[in-house]
């Protein structure tokens, strides 16, 4: 199978249905309108990557978030979801490094990133890729509706 990995530009119609079908496999949260979709693409410090492969249309999804700090460029890969049919074949390992080489040609120094720890094939990629874990403490402030 032929992976390829590519920036959405415009959201379309397979790519909200891909989204339906894929973050599941990730979350109970609700998948994107097309409306929310535009808001991912158009937004400056988003860029949503799809795999593609020769064998399915969208296989996978990587979402990469930059922003400049008084500390510097800040990236984070999130929500990285792979088709079940897919995993196992390069395509987590192929959007990271796109992901990875995107975040270089930024002038990053680092690329930020948190996995569950039950997501126990996600975790050893991660680590496969270079990616360290590191000793800190994530919070988490819920808003309410």
């Amino acid at each position: 199978m032929t992976i390829s990995i590519s920036p959405v530009s415009d959201v379309t119609p397979e790519l909200v249905e891909a989204m339906k079908r894929l973050l599941p496999e990730l979350s109970s949260a609700s998948p994107p309108s097309a409306k929310e979709l535009c808001e991912i693409v158009a937004s400056p410090a988003t860029v949503l990557f799809v795999a593609r492969s020769d064998v399915q249309a969208i296989v996978g999804v990587l979402t990469f978030v930059s922003f400049r700090l008084p500390t510097g460029m800040r990236t984070w890969i999130e929500d990285v979801i792979v088709d079940s049919n897919a995993r196992g074949l390069g395509v987590g390992a192929a959007l990271c490094q796109t992901a990875i080489r995107y975040a270089s040609e930024l002038g990053a120094v680092s690329i930020d990133l948190t996995s569950r720890p039950s997501r126990i094939a996600a975790n050893q990629l991660y680590q496969k890729l270079g990616f360290q874990r590191r000793e800190t403490n994530v919070y988490r402030y819920t808003v309410a509706p």
